[in-house]
């Protein structure tokens, strides 16, 4: 895409995926530089001492660092607030769009619906174990907002319980044109939720979810357009 282009809140979520992926490539290099080894063992300066070889930025030379100054130049990805609240929140927001898909199969009519449903159910399964992984690594402290069940329905995108009801009560085109309808407005609450992570989270395992959510559902939005 041309960044000039791109409208200004795309823009500024492109800016933030390409920074964080030239930060993560550096410090994933940092990390297996540390130990690489070279033909005849660890790499080492000329007085003996192990070394680290840094890739420079385009245009740039290599830089040699000591372990020491590899370790400091790491990121620190430690989750705040943002990371947290992102997790707990997409975990529920995850569940509502596997609650709707799995009414998919009984009650819809064209085929592409079943498909579309099959293939969000076989998305964020694994998202939300992923997630509870990370989670159950990263407990939240007690002042983080967000996760509790007073917060669910005022998540963007989320689907209310009459909305629910409805859903569960249409069955062929009526059932494909409402879920169409509530999964597109619910994917794009993900989309604002996602930014929002990748904005103002710090840790480089959410922002790599929150990356995947984005492309994966911003596709997924262009077909349910494209089918409604």
């Amino acid at each position: 895409m041309d960044m000039a282009k791109a409208p200004r809140g795309r823009m500024a979520l492109l800016v933030r995926l390409r920074r964080f992926t030239g930060a993560a490539a550096i410090a994933g290099l940092l990390l297996a530089l540390t130990g690489c080894e070279s033909g005849s063992g660890t790499d080492r300066a000329g007085d003996g001492r192990a070394v680290v070889i840094a890739p420079g930025r385009p245009g740039e030379e290599p830089r040699t660092l000591t372990p020491e100054q590899a370790a400091k130049e790491k990121p620190d990805d430690t989750p705040n607030a943002a990371d947290h609240t992102y997790v707990q929140n997409m975990i529920e927001h995850h569940k509502q769009a596997l609650t709707m898909s799995a009414l998919a199969p009984q009650r819809a009519s064209a085929d592409g619906v079943r498909r579309l449903a099959e293939r969000i159910t076989a998305a964020q399964q694994p998202e939300i174990g992923a997630m509870e992984k990370w989670r159950a690594l990263h407990p939240a402290p007690p002042a983080v907002p967000g996760g509790h069940a007073h917060d669910h329905a005022s998540m963007p995108g989320m689907a209310t319980e009459q909305q629910l009801k409805e859903l569960a009560a249409a069955t062929g085109a009526d059932f494909d044109r409402l879920f169409l309808k509530l999964m597109t407005a619910h994917h794009e609450g993900a989309l604002k939720m996602a930014g929002e992570a990748l904005a103002d989270g710090n840790n480089v395992a959410v922002e790599e979810m929150a990356t995947e959510v984005v492309a994966v559902q911003t596709a997924e939005i262009h077909r349910m357009r494209a089918m409604g």
